[in-house]
């Protein structure tokens, strides 16, 4: 395997506890800070070219909110790495029970192209602080931005304890036979499959941060204005190209008729009369990919937008109407600058056409009403879950990030990255002597002894009383 002695040479050093020492974890963390501070304008460059990514989105997304990761770890490593002591028996009240936070190993980051330098990033800053020796493999497909993480990453890094992998599809499934003792994947529900049945081989734990089809109910009681600005910034940010981002509405017709002239002015706010002149709207990262989302533009009608470029990889912001749910659109996660609006009756409606379908990264619901909002809540399941906005809750580092079912399994950002590479290991260190304490487990048994380990091992409800 071409991979193997990379691997072999991360676990030697990861075996040598190298990594385990707060101040080595402290020292590559501020390093990847350096990296980001001193590689800005490179990272603005190589998104710019590989997708045409707005400096404005590039800057927020892939530098501001690592930076909040990177700072809130190391604000906070110090408490998560140290030892959690817990609630102990009677019989052992003179012993030591706690939590280790050990490191698992040696880690894998696999991470997607549409950003592709905070969605191997944010995992990586978690991997560090956790202790691990990690290998990263960026995404191909965005060759701009996999160069620069080759090139200048290894610059920052420990090359002993952290290394960076640019392969294709045929070099990947390679780079998975080997053991590694985590493997974090962020991509689509089909390749997410190879990667767990890869790390199945191994029994190696994963995260899989997948996808899907994120709908937002959008009530008949709400600030159309309001809900206009926030979803379409939600779903034409990276032109589209976001596993967050609102991939549907459900409203009612009355709804979609106020909806439409709303969203026509604020796509015209954000983008001009010609967004494919507006520098604030990036293109579509492949001709693979263009192709597959123009297809998708035959599903109901084409309200607003609807305009492509195959040259220049450009599709406008584009709203579709009456859409039906057997469309083209709605059999698909659409990640890219469409909109389809699938008319339903009321609330109930909605709700159950969402529980009809696989469990979706995010729903989004809008209302003036609360009751509405919550019982959107309530009644649905998903990876997370934002009221009267879009994307806005992935931006908060205390709420885990994640996807349940087919969106994904496990979770991330801020402490949920540090535990998710983290093997929480469950320690009791007992007192050598008092071994009059202990003779109550030992044989011969009898039925006093029973009566005296029960009275010292069992745990009670609260407010249940007993008997005398």
């Amino acid at each position: 395997n071409p991979y193997a002695g990379l691997v072999s040479h991360l676990r030697a050093a990861w075996l040598s506890g190298k990594t385990r020492p707060m101040e080595y974890r402290v020292a590559q963390l501020e390093a990847l800070g350096r990296f980001l501070d001193e590689k800005k304008q490179d990272i603005l460059e190589a998104t710019a070219a590989d997708m045409g990514k707005p400096s404005f989105e590039a800057y927020f997304t892939e530098i501001l909110l690592c930076k909040n990761e990177l700072n809130s770890t190391l604000n906070n490593l110090c408490h998560w790495m140290k030892d959690e002591h817990v609630d102990k028996s009677l019989v052992t009240q003179l012993d030591c029970a706690f939590i280790r936070k050990d490191p698992y190993g040696v880690v894998l980051i696999i991470a997607p192209w549409n950003y592709p330098i905070h969605l191997f990033l944010v995992p990586l800053i978690g991997a560090i602080a956790a202790g691990n020796c990690v290998v990263v493999k960026p995404s191909e497909t965005t060759k701009n931005s996999e160069r620069l993480i080759a090139e200048m990453l290894t610059c920052y890094l420990d090359n002993d304890c952290f290394a960076v992998v640019t392969a294709g599809v045929q070099e990947t499934t390679r780079l998975l036979e080997n053991k590694f003792d985590y493997i974090f994947f962020t991509g689509i529900p089909s390749v997410g499959r190879i990667v767990m049945t890869a790390a199945a081989k191994h029994l190696t734990p994963v995260t899989l941060e997948l996808g899907g089809k994120n709908p937002c109910y959008v009530s008949d009681s709400c600030d159309v204005q309001n809900v206009a600005r926030r979803v379409a910034w939600g779903r034409f940010f990276n032109a589209g190209q976001t596993c967050l981002a609102p991939d549907y509405v459900l409203c009612s017709v009355e709804m979609q008729e106020k909806l439409m002239p709303a969203l026509r002015e604020a796509i015209t706010e954000f983008f001009g009369s010609n967004p494919r002149e507006s520098p604030d709207f990036g293109r579509i990262v492949g001709d693979k990919q263009f192709r597959r989302i123009r297809a998708l533009l035959c599903s109901g009608r084409v309200a607003i937008g609807g305009q492509t470029d195959e040259k220049e990889r450009y599709i406008a912001p584009t709203v579709l109407a009456d859409v039906l749910p057997s469309d083209p659109a709605m059999q698909e996660e659409i990640f890219g600058p469409i909109l389809p609006i699938v008319v339903v009756a009321n609330m109930d409606e909605a709700i159950d056409f969402i529980n009809a379908r696989p469990q979706p990264l995010a729903i989004y619901a809008f209302s003036c009403d609360s009751k509405v909002v919550n019982q959107v809540l309530e009644r649905t399941s998903s990876g997370g879950f934002c009221g009267n906005d879009t994307l806005m809750h992935v931006t908060l580092t205390s709420l885990p990030f994640g996807g349940i079912g087919n969106s994904g399994l496990g979770k991330y950002h801020g402490k949920f990255t540090f535990d998710t590479f983290t093997h929480h290991r469950g320690c009791l260190h007992r007192n050598m002597g008092l071994e009059a304490l202990n003779a109550l487990r030992y044989p011969p048994y009898s039925q006093q002894k029973l009566g005296l380990l029960t009275a010292t091992f069992e745990i009670k409800r609260k407010g249940m009383c007993t008997l005398l």
